[in-house]
């Protein structure tokens, strides 16, 4: 018989309830309990503390970033303000569209409410700030100040946690792809630092939380027959080399 490690014991029993997230969502299907997703964000090292020197480090990266970026990078960015799956259209071609796919759109759908439930557990846990690049802080040129201040913990990015699990999911349907899957994910991340709201390690982070929750969710046989009705559904359409988990 396996013994679960001390310390994944405790973050079974200290699991958080996420039922008031989950009510104030759409209606999904909850394939991961509240102990797994508390699992998956206990793998998350605890970020730098805030005016160390790696985290000082850690935030210069963003600044260099985003005053050295080019306008087609920041509009880039910008675009992909609401990240979802669909936005692998990139990699897929524009026939990968939620319009056209409602079984795709719900799985992804139902995925993308639990990763939130998980990268905000995480911004909850550890608070984060987000970095404060020139002409982002203090002022954005694309968002107002007044909007700043609404915005939440960076740590982990939210985008990162997306595109770097809807990828991998992704690579399970289209496995001759998953080169440029991943890395479309990598990159959908990194412009997280572009736009100037997170730090590299915001976008580590996130890219380890996703992979954990990615990792679960193929676990889970209802997961993974639902993923695999999205298959076919993707062949109906005319993706060839879309091919049944």
């Amino acid at each position: 018989m396996r013994f679960l490690a001390p310390a994944l014991l405790l973050a079974f029993a200290a699991a958080p309830s996420f039922a008031k997230d989950k009510k104030e969502s759409a209606e999904y299907v909850h394939y991961l309990s509240d102990a797994q997703i508390a699992a998956a964000v206990e793998l998350l090292p605890p970020p730098t503390t805030m005016g160390s020197a790696e985290d000082i480090a850690d935030r210069e990266v963003t600044e260099r970033t985003y005053v050295a970026r080019n306008a087609a990078d920041a509009a880039l960015a910008a675009k992909e303000e609401s990240f979802d799956a669909f936005d692998f259209a990139t990699v897929l071609g524009s026939g990968f569209d939620k319009a056209k796919l409602p079984r795709t759109a719900a799985l992804f759908g139902d995925a993308k409410k639990i990763l939130a439930l998980a990268k905000n557990a995480g911004k909850d846990k550890w608070k984060r700030e987000r970095p404060c690049p020139v002409n982002s802080c203090q002022w954005d040129p694309e968002k107002d100040a007044a909007d700043w201040k609404n915005r939440d913990y960076g740590y982990p990015s939210g985008h990162s946690t997306r595109a770097t699990a809807f990828a991998l999911l992704l690579d399970a349907i289209f496995p001759a792809r998953k080169p440029q899957l991943d890395a479309f994910g990598q990159q959908a991340g990194w412009r997280r630092v572009i736009r100037g709201v997170h730090t590299p390690q915001d976008i580590y982070a996130g890219r380890v939380l996703g992979q954990a929750i990615a990792r679960d969710l193929l676990a889970n046989p209802d997961f993974r027959k639902q993923l695999a009705e999205a298959a076919n559904e993707l062949r109906a359409a005319g993706f060839k080399d879309a091919t049944t988990p």
